[in-house]
């Protein structure tokens, strides 16, 4: 028999209310926060108070993935991820997500306490992540994402096709449906257009049967937006907006920095969208 499903305990909340995913880089050159949680002790600091601020999940990072980013080895990774993730396991109430493309960063984070793999290449980059993911029960995020940029493109069309090749390794791998996130990949291999579009027709990504994830926390698309020129910290506005939108157009979770700012926002849309999440 096919493994039974682990996302709905593991977040008892998916699909009643809108779910807030606190981000946690422990990353030198994250865009928005790179050093400021480094080391270990910033880093469980930072992580306490974004479940205090009512993060549903928290999701560890410890390589950039942000525009002209250059790849660390998966050595690097792990020993930035793991001992923050050894440490938060047992004092967290909230599921733990490891934020990385490589299946053995996956293996040991899994085996260190984190429930979740999300994955910013739909386990296209490395397939081997999708056994691991199963061989742990963990769920996966798939995100789409592209090695070029092509403008001539529809892109809701491409993501249907990479998320079809996505679902087609994850249930070859064993991943059960419901254990299963799709992520337009706002930011990520696409024009500024192309992000808008992505955001403007999530609903064709959500007839597609799964929970959707949004992040567009800080990125300098929203910032183009703006009339003057903004660091990523000054973009909160914009998140805000962006996300409420995300989730009014069917998102059930969204990726972000600031968390006490957005599960107060998160709780109007729901009050408006999900009136039965009261």
């Amino acid at each position: 028999m096919p493994p039974s499903p682990r996302l709905s305990d593991l977040l008892p909340g998916l699909g009643a209310r809108t779910l807030v995913m606190g981000i946690l880089n422990v990353t030198p050159d994250s865009f928005s926060d790179g050093g400021l949680f480094a080391g270990e002790a910033e880093a469980l600091s930072q992580a306490e108070r974004l479940g205090a601020e009512g993060a549903a999940i928290l999701d560890i990072g410890g390589e950039s993935t942000r525009p002209g980013h250059v790849p660390v080895p998966a050595e690097e990774e792990q020993s930035r991820v793991l001992p923050v993730i050894r440490a938060l396991a047992p004092r967290l109430s909230v599921p733990i997500s490891i934020d990385t493309y490589k299946a053995s960063t996956a293996r040991l984070a899994l085996e260190a306490g984190a429930h979740i793999v999300n994955d910013v290449w739909g386990l296209q980059r490395e397939p081997d992540i999708a056994a691991v993911a199963a061989a742990h029960g963990a769920p996966v995020v798939i995100m789409h994402n592209r090695e070029t940029i092509d403008p001539n493109i529809d892109i809701v069309a491409d993501m249907r096709a990479f998320f079809e090749r996505s679902l087609h390794i994850a249930r070859r791998a064993g991943i059960p449906d419901g254990d299963i996130v799709l992520d337009p990949g706002v930011g990520f291999g696409k024009t500024w257009s192309q992000h808008l579009e992505a955001l403007r027709r999530l609903p064709e990504i959500r007839a597609l049967g799964f929970p959707v994830l949004v992040g567009v926390s800080r990125k300098s698309l929203l910032g183009r937006l703006h009339d003057r020129e903004t660091k990523p910290a000054d973009r909160l506005h914009g998140s805000l907006a962006a996300h409420a939108l995300a989730a009014t157009l069917g998102a059930d979770i969204v990726r972000v920095h600031d968390v006490a700012a957005h599960v107060d926002a998160m709780r109007v849309v729901d009050a408006v969208m999900r009136p039965e999440a009261r």
